[in-house]
């Protein structure tokens, strides 16, 4: 077996050069940050997502200028078959290949059981589980054809455990945990791995927007919110970071991580140790 082994400066400076990446729902917040991470290794990257035009776009010119690398976009809505195959096959027209796909798009929605929107149900299974079945067919062939792949499904602490009234978004990242360790078996002889990272709080826009509505709901501090209310559950009592998550999502496409396939990886600050 013939093995090009790489300085450590040029490992850290362009881990992923060459490799082609699709990141859904990345037009902010954690799949932003992963797909920043993925530029900043070197990966071409296909951005997914809503967003104002002029906001997406300066989003995609600020990434290849700042990393030297080709940012394409597609507005593919997850809740549509057809849409993704449409984004799978712009994907491959426009960088020829298909090495990394990260199925990070989601949404949530909290009610009781018995009043949980039948329609918020059926959206949420459709964007935060089943659109990482179709992008997960789709990409396949790629990486079968190219004797490598990195899958890279963003489930989440919820994919773990449980919490009430988060029905539908526990029982889809949950679907997510299983997906990623029936995808690994089934790649596994074929240079293709397929993980899950599974986030406790992120500190995001909207997070932040928590935060906010919080203490003024309740009339406690910042401070209290965060670590009573938001974080009572991680014993860090502290949130991770998209550039956190990012570095995680760069590591397990690259090439050091070619053994780790089929976990469910807790980036939660303790959460799921109790």
């Amino acid at each position: 077996m013939n093995v090009q082994i790489k300085s450590h400066a040029d490992v850290d400076a362009k881990l992923l050069d060459g490799r082609a990446a699709v990141v859904t729902g990345s037009t902010s917040g954690i799949g932003l940050g992963i797909a920043r991470a993925l530029a900043a290794a070197g990966a071409n990257v296909m951005l997914n997502g809503f967003g104002a035009a002029a906001e997406i776009a300066g989003t995609k010119d600020a990434i290849e200028a700042d990393h030297g690398v080709k940012v394409g976009y597609s507005a593919a809505d997850m809740t549509s078959p057809d849409a993704i195959a449409e984004m799978v096959t712009v994907t491959l027209a426009e960088f020829g290949r298909l090495d990394i796909l990260v199925n990070n798009a989601g949404i949530q929605h909290v009610a009781p059981l018995e009043q949980f929107p039948v329609e918020k149900w059926d959206q949420i299974l459709a964007i935060n589980l089943s659109s990482a079945f179709h992008t997960t067919r789709l990409a396949l062939p790629a990486m079968r054809k190219q004797g490598f792949g990195r899958i890279i499904n963003v489930a989440s602490a919820h994919g773990l455990v449980a919490s009430p009234f988060k029905g539908a978004y526990v029982a889809a990242k949950h679907g997510m945990v299983g997906l990623t360790k029936v995808a690994a078996l089934e790649i596994a002889e074929e240079g293709i791995t397929c993980n899950a990272i599974c986030p406790g709080y992120v500190y995001t826009p909207l997070v932040e927007a928590q935060i906010d509505g919080q203490a003024k709901a309740h009339g406690i501090s910042r401070d209290q919110v965060i670590r009573d209310v938001l974080l009572a559950q991680q014993p860090n009592k502290r949130f991770a970071t998209v550039e956190e998550i990012g570095a995680l999502a760069v590591f397990l496409a690259s090439e050091a991580a070619a053994s780790i396939t089929g976990i469910a990886l807790p980036v939660d600050g303790g959460w799921t140790a109790h």
